[in-house]
């Protein structure tokens, strides 16, 4: 019996082998999903809960270390003789497991550790942002803002040659200048220069 239905298995994806194929060659690869038309807000939050979630099996294994040698320390003084509450590298044949109320408080204080992870990278980017931004705002009238595209290999290209030269990026394309700046710098130059000529 078992023979009959392993040859009607191999029978069947022999014979289907080639419709899965030219299906998966038809179908098309999907867009990448792009947030550069969302406001800063939601790229904010969008940010704070991937790092939220993506933090929480990190705290969750620290926690539970942190609870597991409190749970040691407390039964019997953090003793090797007797291994039962050790954390888990450690554990015995017979350890006691935690509670339920134990596991859930767990899970709280990893979630709440997660939160604070991602709490503590919401203001890091806040502040970096606040610094970039006074940083062009406290630059001279005239100055250009020169935003560089990326290379083929996705870096972005700082304009200096590998041996330390400077040279004009490969891109030269990919070079966005803010103008706005510089054409009220040179009317107030040309008129400076104009006001000497009289």
């Amino acid at each position: 019996m078992m023979k009959k239905i392993f040859f009607v298995s191999v029978l069947f994806f022999l014979l289907f082998a080639p419709q899965f194929e030219a299906a998966a060659q038809s179908t098309s690869v999907p867009n990448v999903f792009d947030m550069t038309n969302f406001p800063q807000w939601a790229r904010d939050v969008r940010r704070f809960d991937v790092i939220a979630f993506g933090s929480f099996p990190f705290s969750m294994f620290v926690v539970t270390f942190a609870v597991d040698m409190f749970r040691w320390y407390d039964a019997n003084g953090l003793d090797f003789n007797d291994m039962r509450y050790a954390p888990w590298p450690l554990k015995s044949a017979g350890a006691v497991d935690m509670t339920a109320e134990e596991y859930g408080r767990t899970i709280l204080m990893a979630a709440g550790l997660s939160l604070v992870v991602a709490l503590t990278d919401f203001v890091i980017v806040k502040i970096r942002q606040s610094n970039e931004r006074r940083r062009i705002e406290s630059r001279p009238s005239g100055s250009y803002n020169i935003n560089r595209g990326s290379n083929e290999n996705g870096e972005a290209e700082d304009g200096e040659a590998k041996d330390g030269g400077d040279s004009e990026p490969a891109n030269i394309e990919d070079i966005e200048i803010d103008e706005s700046a510089a054409v009220d710098g040179a009317a107030a130059g040309g008129a400076a220069a104009g006001g000497g000529l009289e």
